[in-house]
């Protein structure tokens, strides 16, 4: 490697993926207050991540559902209530409202209207 390219603090730091429990030693100027013992018996900073090549879907093969906050039963409440796309459309339509298609064809007419 060439001397003197890299900045001062680029040195081996340990990452450890939380949800796998892996560790990585890899050189990186990142910042870190915490330190661990690699392998070799030598002592390294320690950076923890949330996710890693160790514990993410597309390089383990495994899918896995991280729902801390019942977010997906949230979503398929609010879609249930929320009905199909043309039951929208028809509750707007009974509502007196428009809709992005007959805003086009009020604004085609408007513009016809002017050019004569």
């Amino acid at each position: 490697m060439k001397k003197e390219i890299h900045p001062e603090n680029y040195r081996p730091v340990i990452f450890f993926d939380n949800t796998s429990g892996e560790k990585f030693l890899i050189a990186s100027t990142v910042e870190t207050e915490e330190t661990d013992k690699w392998t070799d018996g030598k002592e390294y900073p320690l950076f923890r991540v949330e996710i890693s090549s160790a514990s993410h879907p597309f390089y383990t093969g495994k899918e896995t559902v991280v729902d801390t906050a019942g977010r997906v039963e949230k979503f398929k409440t609010r879609m249930a209530k929320a009905g199909t796309p043309k039951a929208k459309k028809e509750k707007v339509r009974k509502a007196g409202g428009t809709n992005s298609d007959t805003k086009s064809k009020d604004f085609e007419g408007a513009s016809k209207k002017e050019k004569k």
